[in-house]
C-alpha cells in the first residue's frame, strides 16, 4: 500500500502513528512502532513527550502530507535516520547525509573503549587521529568527552569530510579539529596518543546480503573490506605504527565475527597489550593495542 495524505485524514496523532506502524509491520520492518513514532514527531514538529500528552489532537492537513511522504520513504526501506536527517550518537547529535556512512550504535563501543583506556587522562591535551572519519561520529564524540584534546579527521570522500566539518560545528568541537581529504596511503603526518578507525570490513561476497537499509543507502566504499573483509586492517596496522607515540593506542572497530582474525593480524605484526571490548550484543566489536616496539 502506497500511503497518501488521505490515508491519515481525520486521524489523531496517536491513530496516525498506529496506522503507519501497521503498514511497517505488514512490510516486515522491524521496530515498526518506534519508527512510526520518530517519523510522526518529525513530520508533525512535535516531541515524543508532546505525542504522549497530546496524542488525541488531530493531524493537520500539512502534517498528513509530510507524514505520508516519510512513511512512503520508510516503506522503500530508507533508514529513519536518513529521512529525518539526524542521529543520536553517544552524547551528541549528528547530521546524516547521502553518500556518507550512517553511524550505528555498535560504533559507540569504540568511544566507550577510549574512555576506559584514557580514564585518567580526560583533561589532558591528547592528540587523536580518526582514519576514515565518515560522518565524524567518532572524532566528534571523543573531542566532546576529552575537552582538552585536539584531533585530525581523514577521509578519502569529499562528502564525508564536509559532513564531518558540519558535525564538528554542530557539536562545538570545530576549533579543535582539522579535517583532511586524503587517502590513508598518501601518508600520515604527526604523532598521536590515540588513533581510531571504523574501516570497511564487510566481505565483498556478503555485500548483497546486507539489510536493504545498509546495502541500498550506505556507500560501498565505506562497507567493502575485500574478499576476506580484512584489507583495511592490513593497511592500518602498517600505516599507523609511525603515527603513534610509544605509549599510544590504536582502536579498531571490527565486524561481529572478526575479533579472532584481527587479533591474529595484530599479534603477527607485533602489536602489544591487545584488549577486546564487546558491544551490547556481546560480540567483540573493538580491539585496542599498543604499537610494536620500534
Amino acid at each position: 500500500m502506497k500511503p497518501s495524505a488521505e490515508a491519515f485524514a481525520g486521524l489523531s496523532l496517536r491513530s496516525a502513528r498506529d496506522r503507519a506502524a501497521g503498514m511497517f509491520v505488514d512490510a516486515g520492518i522491524a521496530d515498526a512502532a518506534s519508527d512510526a513514532t520518530t517519523l510522526l514527531c518529525h513530520a508533525a514538529g512535535i516531541t515524543r513527550a508532546g505525542l504522549i500528552g497530546d496524542g488525541d489532537a488531530p493531524l493537520r492537513p500539512d502534517q498528513q502530507k509530510a507524514y505520508a511522504a516519510s512513511v512512503e520513504r520508510r516503506l522503500a526501506r530508507e533508514p529513519v535516520t536518513r529521512i529525518v536527517g539526524r542521529r543520536g550518537f553517544w552524547d551528541i547529535e549528528l547530521r546524516v547525509a547521502p553518500d556518507v556512512l550512517d553511524p550505528r550504535a555498535d560504533t559507540e563501543t569504540l568511544v566507550a573503549a577510549a574512555l576506559d583506556i584514557f580514564a585518567d587522562r580526560r583533561r589532558e591535551p591528547l592528540r587523536i587521529l580518526d582514519l576514515g572519519c565518515g560522518s565524524g561520529a567518532i572524532i566528534c564524540a571523543l573531542l566532546d568527552q576529552f575537552t582538552a584534546a585536539s584531533g585530525l579527521a581523514v577521509d578519502v570522500s569529499a562528502a564525508a569530510c564536509s559532513l564531518t566539518q558540519d558535525n564538528a560545528r554542530l557539536c562545538g568541537v570545530a576549533s579543535r579539529l582539522t579535517v583532511q581529504q586524503q587517502s590513508w596511503h598518501s601518508g600520515i603526518s604527526g604523532q598521536y596518543d590515540l588513533v581510531v578507525s571504523n574501516p570497511p570490513y564487510i566481505r565483498t561476497g556478503d555485500l548483497p546480503a546486507l539489510d536493504p537499509e545498509v546495502w541500498n543507502w550506505d556507500p560501498v566504499l565505506a562497507l567493502d573490506g575485500g574478499a576476506d573483509g580484512l584489507d583495511a586492517y592490513r593497511d592500518l596496522l602498517r600505516l599507523t605504527v609511525p603515527a603513534l607515540d610509544p605509549g599510544g593506542w590504536l582502536l579498531l572497530e571490527t565486524g561481529y565475527d572478526q575479533g579472532p582474525d584481527v587479533t591474529a593480524l595484530l599479534e603477527v605484526a607485533g602489536w602489544r597489550a591487545i584488549r577486546a571490548f564487546r558491544d551490547l550484543g556481546g560480540h567483540v566489536r573493538v580491539l585496542a593495542a599498543r604499537p610494536p616496539d620500534k
